[in-house]
Parts: structure tokens; sequence; C-alpha cells
């Protein structure tokens, strides 16, 4: 089939590559020209385990090519894509002018009947006013069809080819086996192609984001309750996580999430509630209690410093939302970063990969960064474990305990075990887990 992505961002960059991949013509098209320019010649904008090396194989078996051109891209495809950024409005809703800006173009531009699918996350009645806005530019035939990601940042190459299941909203049925057609190759497996109306899509992929957020705020409430009561939250974890209506997916307790998704799309589904005179009163507190998570290690901090922070230095390892990434869109590390720079903490911190996006939000200037992990330790009163990377699993813990002043670990993800860290000489403070 003949593909254009409009966007190239994550999403737009992942769903191109991967479609391509399936043997699919693809046109990847963005307004940014450096962008492009840098996807010619293989640099790609974001860190995304897989990503390069796909893109790189299709884009030299001419399968998948990059445009500034929204004529161009228009014109050439039968099936358009519309992956461009919805970033919340201050009141929560989604900001939808990139979208509705695409949607006109499209109207303007098309030279024949097009499958307009909206890729990005959207709030419910989005496909509609898509479907408003290219009527009022052509009188061509169009069909709109909603069609959500899923993607794990991290893991969205595996996550695009292998999907638990694909969602298509969209009430004509012609439409709604063209885009089976399309999606067919990814599950072969035998995971669901679901076709259903384009709101129930909308809604569908809202309403799973944010009930896994709510597992990640529940499961952080636990932890803290574990934490005045003197249980192990690890003990409760597994305890509740061999039920099957519960499952071990998303019951890590940790500094609560951030990213692209998660925060963003719990916000927009409660105003969206609130728009409709629907109060979702569970997600209202999911986002309370995950903002105040954020900052969970201040008081152990303050607690085991006895409250003498100022002058102190502390290592951070871990800088990103999540591992695999290099996002830190709502990371738990910058209002930990903020709240201890405001009290006279010196940080010094590392990173595998989100180094760079560090220095572009100007995070350089509270804390110094370091290339290597053990660098970021000396002289430092303390490390504070912020990012669950790989990297960090099975450190030198003899090499840690000689670089730091004092040997104390703060672990925001409880990644090591609190008897070993004892016993190798550590005060170890966690999440939900007994003090070592």
């Amino acid at each position: 089939m003949k593909l254009t992505v409009i966007g190239s961002g994550y999403v737009g960059l992942v769903a191109g590559a991967c479609f391509a991949e399936a043997g699919n013509q693809v046109i990847c098209m963005d307004v940014d020209e450096k962008k492009i320019a840098g996807l010619r010649k293989g640099l790609i904008p974001i860190y995304e385990p897989g990503l390069e090396g796909l893109v790189e194989r299709n884009h030299k078996l001419e399968r998948l090519s990059f445009t500034t051109s929204i004529k161009d891209a228009v014109e050439q495809s039968d099936i358009l894509f519309i992956a461009v950024g919805t970033p919340p409005e201050e009141d929560g809703s989604a900001d939808l002018s990139h979208v509705l800006a695409v949607a006109r173009s499209i109207g303007k531009l098309m030279n024949g009947y097009k499958i307009v699918v909206n890729k990005s996350t959207v709030p419910v009645g989005t496909a509609d006013r898509v479907r408003e806005a290219i009527a009022a530019e052509t009188d061509l035939p169009f069909d709109v069809v909603s069609n959500p990601e899923f993607l794990k940042e991290g893991a969205a190459i595996d996550d695009f080819m292998y999907p638990d299941r694909v969602i298509i909203g969209t009430r004509n049925p012609k439409v709604g086996e063209i885009m089976r057609e399309l999606y067919q190759p990814f599950v072969r497996t035998g995971n669901p192609i679901l076709v259903m109306d384009e709101h129930s899509a909308e809604v569908t992929k809202y309403a799973a984001n944010s009930l896994l957020a709510t597992k990640i705020s529940f499961i952080n409430e636990i932890a803290n309750l574990c934490d005045r009561v003197g249980a192990d939250v690890e003990m409760v974890r597994r305890g509740i996580g061999s039920d099957k209506r519960i499952g071990h997916s998303f019951i890590f307790p940790g500094m609560g999430y951030g990213g692209s998704c998660f925060p963003k799309d719990v916000k927009a589904i409660i105003h969206t509630g609130k728009q409709y005179g629907c109060r979702l009163k569970v997600l209202e507190a999911v986002e309370a209690a995950n903002e105040e998570q954020k900052t969970i290690l201040l008081p152990k901090i303050r607690e085991h410093f006895q409250g003498k922070l100022a002058g102190l230095t502390l290592a951070l390892w871990g800088l990103s939302f999540k591992p695999r990434t290099d996002d830190m869109r709502e990371a738990p590390a910058i209002p930990l970063i903020n709240a201890l720079d405001a009290e006279g903490v010196k940080l010094q911190a590392h990173d595998p990969a989100a180094l760079h996006e560090a220095r572009r939000l100007g995070l350089d200037k509270k804390v110094r960064l370091f290339e290597n992990n053990y660098e970021a330790l000396q002289g430092a009163d303390g490390l504070v474990i912020v990012t669950e990377w790989l990297d960090y699993r099975e450190p030198d813990f003899e090499r840690i305990r000689k670089a730091l002043n004092t040997p104390v670990i703060f672990d925001g993800r409880n990644i090591y075990n609190p008897v070993k860290i004892r016993d190798l000489g550590f005060s170890y403070y966690a999440i939900g887990r007994p003090q070592a």
C-alpha cells in the first residue's frame, strides 16, 4: 500500500519505519527541514532501540522516504496518517491545533479519495472535527479513521511489530477491511484487530493509559503504607500480582510515572469528563498521588541527614522518565532536582541516554552532568537512584562505597536487595521496603 505519515516524531517515525518493513511504500512528512535532512542522512532524532537500523534498511530499499512537502505526501498516497503532537493545554485538554491544521491541508491538497487516519492521541470527538475540517476544504470523497497507538518508549518497535491488539475506529465496513489488510502482517500470531466506531476507539486509548497509570499510583500508595507499618512492598507486590485478575505488570513501586503519555492522557480524560459533566474522581486522585510521589525520597534524604541538606552533594543515577529512552517529559528527576537544589544541595548526575535532553532543558545549570556513572559519585555524600536503567542493576558496590563520602543509597526504584546492601556496609532507603 502507499502510505504517508504526517509528523515524523516518536509515533510517526516508528509507524513509518514499521509499515515500510512490512513492504509498504511509505512517505514520512514533517515541516522540520533540519529533521528531514537528518533522516535522509540516517540521523535519528530520538533514542529508541532498533529504530535506527529499521529506518536505514528501508530507506536504502527505497520503501521509506522523507519530505517536507505536504502536497507531495498527500498526492502520492492513498492512506494518510496524522501523527503530529497533541500537547496538553494549561487546563489539561489536548491541543488539537496541529491535528486540525493538517486536516485542513489534506482537504486543500487531495487529488482523489483518501483514507485519513488519526494516529495521534486525541480526545473523543476528534475524528468528527477532522472530518469537518477536511470537508470544509474539498468536495472529494474521503473517510476518517481513529487508529490509536499503544507504543511503550524503549520497546516501541516490538510493540508495533507484535501488538497485543490493533484498534480501528470506523463506521465504514470497507475501510475497516482495508485497515485490517494493512495490519494483518503484524498479527499473524492471532492477536485481535478490533474494529469499532471512532468514539469508542478514541476513548479506548485514554482508558488504557489511565488504567495503567492507576495501577502505578495504587502500588505507590501501598508502598508508602508499607513504609509506615513496617511491611515489605516487594512481598505485597508478589502476593497481589499472583492473582490473575491483577497480574504483575505495572505494580512496581517507585517515584511515579512520567513521559509523553500517562501524565498527558490522564489530564486529558479528566478534562473530557468535566466537559461532559462527568467528574472522574478516581483519575483525579491518581494524578494527585503521582505528583506527590515524584519527591517521595526527599523526606527520607532529610531524615538521614537530620535535616541538614545545605552544602551536601548528592549523586543521581538516571534522569529519563524510564529506561531505554532519552525522554524527560514529566520525569520524576525534574521535581526532585528542583526540590534538592532549593535546599542548597549540590547535584551530580549520570544517565546513559538523556544527558543531551537535560542540557536542552537547562538542568545543567543546577546539576553537573557526567558521561560516566562512577565519576558522578566522586565527592558525593550519597547516591540517589532515579531511573532503573540496566546499567545500574549490578554495579561495583565496593567502588561506589569508596567514591562516596558516606555510604548511603536512596533507591527510588527498588532495584537492590536491602539485605545485600546492608551487608556491604551501606545505609539503604527504598520505597515501601524495610530500612537497612
